[in-house]
């Protein structure tokens, strides 16, 4: 019988992008240095926060970064500008794609598959176009993705708008595309709430990904010690 690989899950609630991001890089380096570590998946929520991939326009901002007080961050992640808030379930997989496949269009499309099979389980009929990134819901993109891979090893990851206030999305050419709007999973299911998806992508994690989810809770508040 075929062992499925361990991804441990840490379900956190709000956490401020900074924090969410020591994290991600501690835990990054620990597996860049020691690629025997456990997979793991961080799901959360972010406070409002604008983030740019490495390689960015500021010309998809919206606003003048020097006379605003919205957080702004750039990261290391590919893709232009997106907008976190609560509301927005974030998804960060940090995987050894040695054990899956070395291949990043691979890794980017099962991403979308998870999400897809999270829309579908609520009935709902997420796509892909052709060409782009992430999952569109009725034309409008419900999920962005943006990841970071250095030697084989995953960061960063997707963020899927379940209930958020969309009014931040105004202020930025949301991943550079001008022409599709952003929307949510609440215009098409009023009821819907973040706790109710996070399990949703946890099961269609597991079963995309083929592994083994065991529920953690690590020790972040001290980044040199993140062990249950």
């Amino acid at each position: 019988m075929t062992v499925r690989r361990r991804c441990l899950l840490d379900n956190q609630g709000l956490v401020p992008y900074a924090v969410a991001w020591d994290w991600q890089r501690s835990l990054f380096a620990q597996r860049v240095k020691d690629p025997t570590l456990d997979d793991i998946l961080l799901l959360l929520e972010h406070p409002p926060v604008y983030t740019l991939g490495q390689g960015s326009s500021l010309e998809f901002l919206k606003f003048d970064p020097t006379e605003s007080s919205a957080q702004l961050y750039q990261v290391e992640r590919g893709g232009e500008v997106t907008y976190h808030c609560p509301g927005q379930l974030v998804g960060y997989p940090i995987l050894n794609l040695r054990h899956y496949q070395q291949d990043l269009h691979w890794y980017l499309r099962q991403l979308e598959e998870v999400l897809i099979q999270v829309l579908n389980d609520l009935g709902l009929q997420g796509d892909r176009i052709p060409g782009m990134t992430g999952v569109w819901l009725e034309g409008r993109k419900v999920a962005a993705i943006g990841i970071k891979v250095s030697r084989w090893i995953t960061m960063h990851g997707f963020a899927l708008n379940v209930c958020p206030e969309l009014i931040g999305f105004e202020r930025i050419v949301p991943c550079g595309i001008a022409e599709k709007p952003v929307g949510s999973l609440a215009q098409f299911l009023p009821a819907i709430r973040v706790e109710e998806v996070r399990q949703l992508v946890a099961a269609q994690f597991a079963a995309v990904f083929d592994v083994e989810l065991i529920e953690v809770k690590f020790k972040h508040s001290t980044l040199t010690s993140l062990w249950p």
